[in-house]
């Protein structure tokens, strides 16, 4: 029997998974890692906390499902995206701390950028805005503030990563240098087009050519584990960033399939095939998880807030005293009473940009309750994910596509059912839930098991992946219309004039 092993490395924690043939978790382990906040606007992480807490799991992991390295026949990686590791080639050290997709530090860095009339350029070759949240920014810092970085990476000493390349390089004892196309992606110096690092982009960064990895399909061999960390080598044969790895994990192949993760914040993406195609709808383009050289590409859309809402409640309101209870109070009322709680609280993201917009409530009266608090506290989980799937939507019909059919959807929240109920309402097409939630480490793994020979291809996966539930919409279309615009009316509420 083939198993597979994956590491799925995360913001807050490490995990490892063991998968069977068919898919089948085997085996979990998690640990946290130290969260660092130098100031505000300010996240890093200790790259050698986030390769212990890796390699502790992955042990953990196989003796939890009594395998040993030799059951092994492959290693996926999926990782937190965008965060940024710069090390010594020599002393396999860190130069600094990695400094996390969520860093803000690097925006002046990126208002100079824009001002060099560069915005375009960056969107036509990377699919992407200039912003702090990708690499590029961040590497460039590093090099300004750690000593000594200029001269050591002139001289080709240094190198970079995304974490699924540091944690290659741990794998491997510093032998292998590589990444895959979706983190490539993730850069804001990278052709996403012709899957290259691009030369104009790094000159305007002043980031040597000599940092970079090499890249890769995200299914391929990108070399062995070295033998003293699991007692005998094992093939690494899959890596993907953690977006990308759940649209693949949810076998979303081909143009048009769709996938919703619900965790802290929602990321929505959109299959679009081999054709680059340009948001006019405020999401970002990206390379998919791909298989092959054959570059095949995403629409993305985020949304800040999505579970953070529940934990407000819990923390903030002290409306329940943890976070299952939250459907149970939701459903004690039949509806919200027409309140709607817009959770701006970072400002909105896709598909409105409105960094400036705070948190609000509307729609109260003396008859409100907690519990029509906490309805639409869900309810807003659902509004904010159904205008990004409107905004793809009409992106794809703009390219000569369809609608999104269905709606593929995974991570902590999606075991809601009154949430994946109402969000199937609001968009009028089905929201489907698969057996297997842990699609973003199931991805890496799918990856991996196609690289090794564990899976023959593409139609083997999809015949693979299960339903467990599926959600039919239930409520009239011109009543989700028109729910839909008293949420666009509270959205235009929580901008200040």
């Amino acid at each position: 029997m083939s198993f597979i092993l994956a590491l799925d490395q995360g913001t807050s924690s490490s995990r490892s998974i063991v998968f069977d043939g068919q898919g089948r978790i085997v085996a979990m382990a998690q640990r946290e890692f130290r969260q660092i906040y130098p100031q505000p606007g300010w996240v890093e992480h200790d790259p050698n906390e986030i390769w212990e807490s890796q390699l502790a799991t992955a042990r953990e992991a196989l003796a939890k499902a009594g395998l040993t390295a030799r059951d092994i026949k492959a290693i996926g990686i999926t990782n937190q995206r965008e965060t940024t590791v710069v090390w010594n080639r020599r002393t396999g050290q860190p130069i600094h701390n990695a400094i996390v997709w969520q860093d803000r530090r690097a925006e002046p860095l990126c208002a100079h950028l824009r001002a060099q009339g560069l915005a375009d350029t960056v969107q036509h070759t990377t699919g992407l805005v200039i912003d702090a949240y990708f690499s590029g920014t961040k590497i460039r810092w590093i090099l300004d503030h750690a000593p000594g970085a200029h001269i050591a990476a002139a001289q080709g000493d240094l190198a970079f990563g995304t974490v699924d390349s540091w944690l290659l390089w741990k794998l491997t004892g510093g032998h292998v240098h590589a990444t895959d196309v979706s983190n490539a992606s993730r850069t804001m110096l990278f052709d996403i087009r012709h899957n290259r690092w691009d030369h104009g982009l790094l000159a305007a960064l002043h980031v040597p050519d000599s940092l970079l990895p090499q890249v890769h399909p995200s299914s391929h061999l990108f070399g062995e584990t070295d033998a003293r960390l699991f007692g005998t080598p094992i093939p690494i044969g899959g890596m993907a960033g953690d977006q990308q790895s759940a649209l693949f994990g949810q076998a979303c192949f081909r143009a048009g399939l769709a996938k919703n993760t619900y965790g802290t914040g929602c990321f929505m993406l959109m299959h679009t095939g081999e054709r680059f195609q340009t948001s006019t709808n405020g999401l970002l383009t990206t390379s998919a998880a791909q298989p092959t050289a054959v570059p095949e590409f995403a629409l993305e859309g985020s949304v800040f807030i999505g579970g953070a809402v529940v934990q407000w409640l819990r923390d903030g309101l002290k409306a329940i005293r943890a976070s299952g209870e939250v459907q149970s109070l939701a459903e004690s009322v039949p509806d919200a009473g027409g309140v709607m709680f817009v959770p701006a609280f970072t400002g909105l993201g896709a598909p409105y940009w409105q960094p400036e917009a705070r948190g609000a409530i509307v729609g109260l009266t003396r008859g409100t309750t907690v519990a029509h608090i906490a309805r639409a506290a869900l309810e807003s989980i659902a509004f904010q994910s159904a205008a990004l799937l409107q905004a793809m939507s009409r992106d794809a019909v703009a390219a000569g596509g369809s609608p999104v059919s269905e709606l593929r959807v995974d991570g902590g929240a999606c075991v809601n059912d009154l949430l994946m109920q109402f969000q199937a309402d609001l968009l009028g097409i089905p929201v489907v839930r698969p057996q297997v939630i842990e699609t973003t480490a199931l991805g890496a793994a799918y990856l991996a098991g196609l690289a090794t020979g564990v899976w023959a291809g593409l139609d083997e996966l999809s015949a693979q992946w299960q339903v467990e539930r599926r959600f039919d919409p239930a409520m009239e279309p011109a009543r989700a219309a028109e729910a839909m615009a008293r949420w666009d009316r509270a959205v235009r509420q929580t901008v200040a004039e």
